[in-house]
């Protein structure tokens, strides 16, 4: 297991140090070789992703085949729900003879993890081995799962710096990050906050108005970061402040890079004017499943290939297709035929390709959708999501707002859900949205659902 894997139960702690005595720690840590911090797998997998362009068709269809196999025969043999599955649908993975065959697996679906997670996680990975986060993301339904430690974490690292590479990230980049960090949950709060183990400033997604803004600018003048990896919703208000008030963009960047939410070709082009550099989009999930980023020279999506198997759904009648994905390398709590709730649309056949791989022009499904709290401030649902287990034993929770200021959280609870547990919840939630925000906590039956019959974390009225 890494270093990182071992100390990550000690993050909170550290994060309540001194910034002065999280610096020297934080800087000594630095100082150690990226083996012994990521461990030995990330080595691996980062070996793995800097070759894999050079793969032929029929090596990565052996190489798919073969993890698939090996993922599904665990899930069978230690996962009672895949052994249930699997046998009433007929399925055998070890019968498995060729990726057409995959078809015949069963699908997954988010209440299935939800009302089955001790069911989906093997009994032969020990609890000592196994990471237990949550998604937020725009259904409403939180979802807790496991990842394997020394292999999830060093696994996603070294995949998402080859993403990065791709627009010219190197291993000593002095990287700013805009992506939900709390550094403050009061609404005239500290901003900024340096992550010395990496060298990174972190700068709060939850601040970002017109008054606080210049704030962000000094702090990323004064850092020069090479790259700004940044929530599209955050820097799109950034760009919107610069053009009304005729400011010049004055931090010189190699790249941003834009994940987790929605990016158009148009709000990519908007920025890319503004910020004076390329744009680089990337897809991913906590579920990690799939993984995919831009082309060095195209602006087509690409699925890793070795990082999890990719399906897509029938097109519905906007020509979007669900992505279905089946994790490579987490024995803890494999995702089989995952169906994820995001919707893409496939490239042209036509279209110029970098890779061999399944690629997509574009990801929808996950739009920009904000809190306004009393003082104008805009807080990005996704960077609002909470990976952790506040939200563990509610069934479906839900934001409506109406007024700026004021909302109600609403949630359907299970049957092992304790009310005592209300304040926890609220807490957590204040936390996030700071001290100009009043909320009040609503029990329903049901949850409101879009015009398209989709479950979403917010529903708005301003």
């Amino acid at each position: 297991m890494s270093l990182e894997d071992n100390l990550y139960p000690l993050l909170s702690l550290y994060d309540r140090l001194p910034q002065g005595v999280r610096n020297f720690v934080g800087a000594a840590y630095r100082r150690l070789p990226r083996r012994i911090r990521y461990g030995k797998a990330y080595g691996e997998f980062r070996e793995l992703a800097d070759d894999a362009p050079n793969w032929s068709e029929s090596d990565i269809r052996e190489y798919q085949l073969r993890e698939l196999r090996r993922t599904l025969v665990n899930a069978a043999s230690y996962c009672p729900f895949y052994s249930r599955s699997f046998a009433k649908a007929g399925f055998r993975p070890d019968a498995m003879m060729s990726l057409d065959d995959f078809t015949g697996c069963p699908l997954l679906t988010k209440p299935d993890i939800q009302q089955h997670i001790d069911e989906l996680t093997s009994t032969s990975i020990s609890d000592s081995q196994k990471l237990y986060i949550t998604t937020g993301g725009s259904s409403g339904v939180p979802v807790g799962f496991h990842l394997q430690k020394g292999v999830s974490r060093p696994k996603e690292q070294a995949f998402l710096e080859a993403n990065w590479r791709r627009a010219g990230y190197f291993d000593k980049a002095r990287l700013a990050l805009i992506r939900g960090h709390v550094t403050d949950s009061r609404a005239k709060g500290d901003i900024i906050a340096h992550d010395a183990t990496r060298d990174w400033l972190m700068l709060s997604s939850y601040h970002l108005t017109d008054e606080r803004i210049p704030e962000y600018l000094e702090a990323l003048e004064k850092f020069q970061p090479d790259f700004l990896n940044i929530y599209p919703s955050a820097a799109l208000q950034l760009a919107d402040f610069l053009q009304r008030h005729d400011q010049r963009w004055r931090t010189p960047l190699q790249s941003m890079l834009c994940g987790s939410e929605q990016l158009t070709l148009s709000q990519k082009r908007l920025l890319e004017g503004v910020f004076q550099c390329r744009v680089h989009r990337w897809y991913g999930h906590a579920e990690r499943v799939v993984l995919a980023s831009e082309g060095a020279q195209s602006e087509l999506f690409y699925f890793w290939p070795h990082y999890g198997f990719v399906e897509f759904g029938e097109p519905d009648a906007d020509g979007l297709q669900e992505v279905i994905g089946t994790t490579f390398h987490n024995m803890a709590m494999p995702l089989v035929r995952y169906r994820t709730g995001d919707f893409v649309r496939l490239a042209k056949p036509e279209a110029r390709r970098e890779f061999a791989w399944p690629a997509v022009e574009e990801v929808a499904g996950r739009g920009q959708e904000f809190l306004v709290t009393g003082t104008g401030r805009r807080i990005s649902l996704t960077a609002f999501n909470m990976h952790d287990a506040i939200f563990d034993g509610l069934y479906a929770v839900q934001f409506f707002q109406s007024e700026p200021g004021a909302a109600e959280f609403r949630y359907i609870p299970s049957p092992e859900f304790h009310s005592s547990r209300l304040a926890q919840v609220e807490s957590a939630i204040l936390r996030k949205l700071g001290d100009d925000f009043r909320l009040v906590l609503r029990e329903v039956e049901e949850i409101e659902k879009t015009p398209r019959g989709k479950q979403t974390w917010l529903i708005s009225r301003l």
